[in-house]
């Protein structure tokens, strides 16, 4: 029997490889992240399969402020509303949990995404990562203020 580490770690894999992620988080690095009081991964399921997910992880580098990660819907359930409740129920938790910011990157070529995270409220902000596939650095305040990088 697969534990709820390696269940959600199967679809993140599969978004690797749709994405084409160079920076990818082992399976116990993921277990580490994802499965904490201070993050989470959330998956949509239909009948007995999962077909997509989303995922929050602590931001030690910013005070009450969660990153997230890994919002991925397989292409044949796309346009249902699964992302939206995805998200929602993402940025829920992160309400809860006492989170005033939420942070995403994405790159150029994910305009979907990008249009997709620009109508959930997020705007642009400066790089805050190092990751080497993103060109798109986004924050959503949830509660005012939250902390600012250096350039925005």
């Amino acid at each position: 029997m697969r534990s709820e580490s390696d269940t959600a770690y199967a679809i993140v894999e599969e978004y690797y490889e749709v994405v084409k992620v160079v920076a990818r988080d082992t399976r116990d690095e993921f277990a580490r992240l994802y499965f904490g009081e201070s993050a989470g991964i959330w998956l949509a399921w239909l009948e007995e399969k999962i077909i997509g997910c989303i995922a929050l992880r602590a931001m030690p580098q910013f005070s009450d402020s969660g990153e997230v990660k890994r919002l991925y819907v397989k292409s044949e359930y796309r346009g249902r509303g699964i992302a939206v409740a995805l998200h929602d129920t993402l940025e829920t938790y992160a309400r809860n949990f006492g989170y005033q910011c939420l942070y995403l990157d994405t790159a150029d070529n994910m305009t979907s995404a990008i249009r997709f995270y620009e109508q959930q409220g997020y705007e642009r902000c400066a790089r805050y990562n190092e990751n080497p596939q993103a060109t798109i650095f986004m924050r959503k305040e949830l509660r005012a203020p939250c902390e600012k990088t250096e350039t925005s």
